[in-house]
């Protein structure tokens, strides 16, 4: 039997002091359960409100990309400057310390590669499998406009009920085809879809008048790297992004493929927790890169 509350110290009730409802510091998450906001912050740092993502999930349509190759040496000399990991199942297993302390952000959709029309894509993880790797989101493509695109939104739709069922966000990855334009009028389209139908978090491309796409998205949005960028024009790209709304960057070649991908994911976390000028941030990569 466990022993009885003996002590004869008069107990304390606070009364004075009314019980704090703290509201959660996401945009457009307060409404969720406890386990989708544990998630959340662990993704979004709780002081910046912000996330410095690191995308490495090219190859499950086009195999060893460039910085890729080796992702034991490449990417795990990365891992603790990010605050999330956006990744594979098969790379998380195979690569990834289980004593890593990121979240992951793991790729859930997939089927065709380069050489197939990319937007017949599928959902390509079981929730139950997601959840014994202890993810913190899990991320599926959508193709608005796209050859696919109703398939493609039901699968973020099927993902976001899973999802829900278990505490899981899901993060939606706008994908642009090469037939479309990418402009303010289709980012705001693609994101305020994904946002309408679910998703706890929304990746796109900047655009000029970005702050009309993040206006009009009720839930934080975080920038794709894109193509390799010249460093300081990448990290132009990171402050205007941020300046203009976004939440955070998730990128991948813009740092696995500089010239100093250390120096280069520290000074975006500058950018990003610290609000950091491009032209700082740019001084201190050549700084860290002679070292």
């Amino acid at each position: 039997m466990p022993e009885a509350d003996t002590s004869k110290a008069e107990k304390n009730y606070y009364l004075d002091v009314p019980q704090k409802n703290e509201l959660f510091f996401l945009k457009g998450s307060n409404s969720y359960d406890w386990g989708m906001k544990n998630r959340l912050s662990r993704i979004f740092d709780p002081k910046s409100g912000k996330t410095v993502m690191l995308a490495f999930d090219h190859g499950y349509f086009q195999g060893p990309t460039t910085g890729l190759e080796r992702p034991d040496v490449t990417i795990l000399p990365l891992a603790p400057h990010a605050d999330a990991l956006m990744l594979t199942r098969g790379i998380l297993r195979t690569i990834i310390p289980a004593a890593s302390r990121n979240a992951i952000v793991m790729r859930a959709s997939g089927g065709p590669s380069i050489l197939k029309e990319l937007s017949h894509e599928h959902i390509a993880v079981d929730i139950e499998d997601a959840l014994r790797m202890n993810v913190s989101a899990m991320a599926v493509q959508v193709f608005v406009g796209g050859e696919h695109e109703s398939q493609s939104v039901i699968n973020m739709t099927r993902l976001v009920d899973m999802g829900n069922r278990y505490g899981v966000p899901v993060l939606a990855v706008t994908a642009v085809g090469k037939d479309m334009v990418r402009d303010a009028k289709y980012i705001r389209l693609a994101t305020r879809m994904c946002a309408e139908l679910g998703a706890a978090f929304v990746k796109t491309y900047f655009v000029h008048d970005f702050e009309t796409v993040t206006a009009s998205c009720p839930v934080p949005i975080v920038i794709a790297g894109g193509k390799k960028l010249p460093e300081l024009e990448a990290l132009q790209m990171a402050r205007n992004a941020i300046d203009q709304g976004a939440l955070g960057v998730d990128m991948g070649r813009n740092i696995f493929q500089s010239g100093s991908p250390v120096a280069m994911i520290s000074a975006v976390r500058k950018i990003v927790h610290e609000g950091m000028k491009p032209k700082e941030a740019y001084e201190m990569y050549q700084e860290l890169r002679k070292n």
